[in-house]
């Protein structure tokens, strides 16, 4: 008997621990909106909303609240806006950083609380590596990889000295590492700037003065823009071929800039011009929405609402089972826009990556065209340090 009273209390007891559907799934959605860098934060935000929309403003089937917060690219108003998401909100899921630095402020609070981040931007090398998570993912892209594959295509084209620009932050100083990993050729000058600068006078004499092949900048947002507007003004791009990244080079900073920007190369993971039908109804539906071509970071906003949907699918809304959780995001169980990627053992993307050219399309309008490969299956560099807990 008294066997048989213990059996009971301990399936009553397995009945109150099992993981239970949750009734809707709430997320943070914490994103520079205001500020030089808010045309990135406003992409990844409308990407977002057009994929919950997809979604019939549902994810897994459960009905999806999100709470939009304003990092103004300050760590403290993220941090800020993180607690309140874990402790008073108490959120399912967090998204939408832009910067690297808003990324590892609030990442310890995040990861301490249990609570999964969908990086639909940053990408640090810190949670790539020694400093992975089991509780962050990012959709996009390892900090250094779009960098990378421009320093490789260009040291295959034999530029021989090449001037290097970017912002005094952890996404700028990956930028660096990752061309130089690839370019082996004559740095002859690295220029750090001030994240959010905007007037660019210096710099630009520093270029001139060292007459360079080529300029590899990185300059996100309001940034890139003055400095390729600045760039031009001054005459430089008569006689030194500018190469970027596609977060310095994509819609948001060509509607801003225009021709000024034609032969500019650039890299990126996605394009709009990508020939699948994911991607197709993603820009259609986008220009029909916004009102604009989508960036690559639309293109990712919108793949992290389909990652968040098919983990709540695919858990059948059980969000407090983190092992579930944990298993359904690695398994990435939905089409991209970008076409097939792969979670590797730090959670970052292993994708291709490709060289694009900005020019004139069939209708007129100023904007990248992609030429081809330049990486199939790229893993980042980091991910043999990444020990998983």
């Amino acid at each position: 008997m008294f066997r048989k009273r213990l059996s009971i209390l301990a399936a009553a007891l397995m009945l109150t621990t099992a993981a239970h559907a949750a009734d809707k799934v709430k997320v943070g959605f914490l994103s520079t909106l205001s500020g030089p860098g808010a045309g990135l934060g406003v992409d990844i935000r409308d990407g977002f909303n057009l994929a919950l929309k997809h979604l019939n403003g549902k994810f897994g089937g459960l009905p999806a609240e999100v709470i939009v917060a304003d990092d103004q690219q300050k760590p403290e108003i993220a941090q800020q806006a993180t607690e309140k998401f874990l402790k008073k909100d108490k959120v399912d899921f967090m998204t939408g950083i832009v910067f690297s630095n808003l990324m590892l402020a609030v990442g310890p609070a995040v990861f301490d609380s249990k609570t999964f981040f969908v990086s639909a931007n940053a990408g640090p090398s810190q949670y790539a590596g020694e400093q992975c998570n089991t509780y962050f993912f990012n959709v996009a892209w390892q900090n250094d990889n779009l960098h990378e594959a421009v320093g490789k295509y260009v040291q295959d084209k034999g530029f021989n000295k090449v001037v290097l620009v970017a912002p005094n932050y952890p996404g700028g100083k990956d930028a660096m590492v990752g061309f130089k990993r690839f370019y082996k050729g004559k740095s002859s000058e690295e220029i750090y700037t001030k994240l959010g600068q905007l007037d660019y006078a210096a710099e630009l004499a520093q270029i001139r003065a060292q007459k360079p092949d080529a300029v590899f900048f990185f300059l996100p947002g309001g940034m890139g823009i003055n400095f390729v507007k600045q760039f031009v003004a001054a005459g430089l791009s008569r006689d030194t071929q500018l190469f970027a990244p596609g977060f310095s080079a994509d819609e948001d900073v060509i509607k801003a800039v225009g021709a000024p920007m034609l032969g500019m190369f650039n890299s990126s993971h996605w394009a709009h011009d990508m020939d699948n039908a994911e991607n197709k109804r993603f820009v259609a539906d986008f220009q029909k929405e916004y009102g604009r071509l989508p960036s690559l970071y639309a293109s990712q906003g919108y793949d992290a609402a389909l990652l968040i949907d098919a983990a709540v699918r695919d858990t059948k809304g059980k969000l407090d089972d983190k092992d579930a959780v944990r298993k359904a995001l690695e398994a990435k169980r939905f089409k991209s826009v970008r076409g097939d990627f792969k979670f590797n053992v730090n959670h970052y993307p292993v994708q291709n990556y490709y060289l694009r050219v900005i020019g004139r399309d069939a209708q007129g309008r100023v904007t990248n065209k992609t030429m081809g490969t330049v990486f199939a299956n790229h893993a980042d560099a980091y991910a043999a340090q990444c020990k998983m807990k």
